[in-house]
């Protein structure tokens, strides 16, 4: 099969199975990250190469399901977090801000959001990564971050680990036009 032809069927792929590999691929990301991070450190290097390949088709994935709700924020929500995803992986921390963290706050507030206004996902899934990516953004003052941990650390977690559950086991089989229009 032909990389057109592959891409083709997975664009016509339903947003069902689209949900469920994302799911899949963030749990593949953060199995690979603390693998490296905290049980193999001479591997750190090729684990958070796997952790960012797979968050960076996670967030492809979902600015392909939120596209419908609304394409401007989806692709906004979708660049914060490629943008963060390469300072990450170039370990880019400017004065000391730890950068990835709050881009992916800024890209959770902004999925939280549009998970809220589409109608196809729980709300109270929304308002969890809303909050989660409110944890994450204090990390823009690293005195404001310490002293709110272990507690934003906690609420970034409780909202993309929800998030990542839900896409694993409870995505709902719908089509993209009902999708869109239960976005209005």
């Amino acid at each position: 099969m032909s990389a057109a032809a592959f891409m083709r069927r997975f664009t016509a792929a339903s947003p069902r199975l689209k949900a469920r590999i994302a799911g899949a691929l963030f749990l593949l990301s953060l199995l690979a990250a603390v693998f490296g991070e905290f049980i193999v450190r001479r591997l750190e290097i090729p684990a958070d190469l796997i952790a960012v390949a797979g968050m960076i088709a996670v967030t492809l994935l979902l600015y392909d399901l939120f596209r419908p709700v609304s394409r401007g924020l989806s692709l906004l929500a979708a660049s914060f977090n490629l943008v963060g995803l390469g300072c990450g992986a170039l370990r880019w921390n400017p004065q000391g801000v730890d950068l990835p963290v709050v881009m992916n706050g800024l890209y959770c507030f902004l999925v939280g959001y549009l998970i809220v206004r589409s109608g196809f996902l729980p709300r109270l899934l929304g308002a969890l990564m809303a909050i989660g990516g409110l944890g994450w953004l204090t990390y823009l003052s690293p005195l404001l971050a310490a002293h709110l941990s272990p507690y934003n650390l906690a609420a970034g977690i409780l909202g993309e680990g929800s998030l990542m559950l839900w896409l694993l086991s409870y995505g709902r089989e719908r089509s993209t036009t009902e999708w869109a229009g239960q976005c209005q």
